[in-house]
């Protein structure tokens, strides 16, 4: 049958403008993965992308992965593909070498980065110098030394509190942040020393703590170092409470930790995700563990970013600052650094099988 000719004009006029709005339709958002794929770091290359896919997936985002192969040259190269392939943005970068080579070349490119795993601090503070649109969806380097100062400042007001280090750079710079935290805070430790780590007990060492009076430590060490002082302590009748660092998350080998034991770390992921987002993971091959859950997250800022830029009439790395993004692992916000405005570290508390949030208890 013909239609009327009466209405084949309107009909014309309205397929020639769907035809002439039809550029203006948003493209799916395309997500550059950048993982170490081959090498020591590939199992947590697949944790980047089997949350990104997934996370794709509820977005309906397109992905192109990349093998940063956690070095300079696999950082430059992969910084090209995505280029050429005109991503949105980038997500992955677990290695200094590799995002350093990368940036610049998606800075040309206008393309804005989240790194999920590098702590490297001049990353972000050189902001002004290099003008990166990179932005750390995780800690900095000095996160860690910050949060277990502030913490134990504000939890050991009333407490006569010892501070030690195993003589590590990892333990003398946590060790030292926590007794300039405190010191700021006018408090002062009764007892600071360096001890010899790997040992089979500790008694000396506790019984100089014991002897100055302390009823809390702070241990810029390992966990094992910290449930011998712990075991140690109970054996001398002592009940002074001993702390540590996210290295604490690791198992005391054939030790426990003493119920009551302090960790300042970040949380597991899993434990603060929604539980939609883990049913999800959970008909998957793999466990949200990792950076299965920070990956999955990024594509959900992307996706709210990317939906604002196209509304706003601005450019992505511009929408990613100054605002808070709805995630399966909380909101996030970045600062105008690109980094997060809250530091993610807590303190953790013991109970005799696993370590439980403070603030739960």
């Amino acid at each position: 049958m013909r239609l009327p000719h009466a209405l084949i004009a309107p009909l014309g006029g309205l397929l020639a403008g769907l035809i002439l709005t039809g550029a203006t339709i948003a493209a799916p958002l395309n997500i550059g993965v950048a993982a170490p794929l081959t090498g020591s770091s590939t199992i947590l290359g697949r944790q980047i992308e089997y949350g990104i896919r997934l996370g794709a997936g509820t977005v309906g985002a397109e992905t192109t992965l990349v093998d940063d192969r956690c070095n300079a040259e696999g950082g430059a190269a992969a910084a090209a593909q995505f280029v050429s392939r005109k991503v949105d943005a980038v997500v992955g970068f677990l290695c200094t070498e590799a995002i350093e080579a990368a940036m610049p070349i998606l800075k040309q490119a206008g393309i804005p980065v989240i790194t999920l795993g590098v702590r490297t601090e001049s990353l972000t503070d050189r902001r002004a110098k290099t003008g990166w649109p990179v932005f750390r969806l995780g800690p900095r380097g000095d996160a860690e030394r910050d949060a277990a100062g502030m913490i134990l400042s504000k939890l050991w007001r009333q407490a006569s509190f010892a501070v030690v280090d195993d003589g590590t750079i990892y333990g003398r710079e946590l060790a030292e942040a926590v007794r300039v935290a405190t010191q700021q805070a006018a408090l002062k430790p009764v007892f600071t020393d360096t001890f010899r780590p790997e040992l089979d007990n500790q008694v000396g060492l506790v019984g100089r703590l014991r002897k100055a009076g302390a009823d809390a430590v702070f241990v810029g060490g390992d966990g094992r170092d910290v449930a011998i002082m712990a075991r140690d302590a109970a054996k001398l009748g002592s009940e002074m409470v001993f702390a540590g660092g996210e290295a604490l998350r690791e198992a005391a080998s054939e030790l426990p930790y003493a119920t009551g034991t302090l960790m300042i770390a970040m949380p597991e992921w899993a434990d603060v995700a929604d539980k939609k987002t883990l049913d999800l993971f959970s008909t998957g091959k793999l466990q949200p563990e990792g950076y299965a859950l920070p990956a999955f997250a990024a594509v959900e800022i992307l996706d709210a970013a990317k939906k604002a830029s196209e509304a706003d009439g601005k450019p992505l790395p511009a929408l990613l600052s100054g605002r808070t993004f709805t995630t399966s692992i909380g909101p996030v916000a970045f600062d105008q650094k690109g980094d997060l405005t809250h530091n993610p570290y807590r303190a953790f508390r013991f109970d005799g099988t696993r370590f439980v949030p403070l603030e739960e208890q």
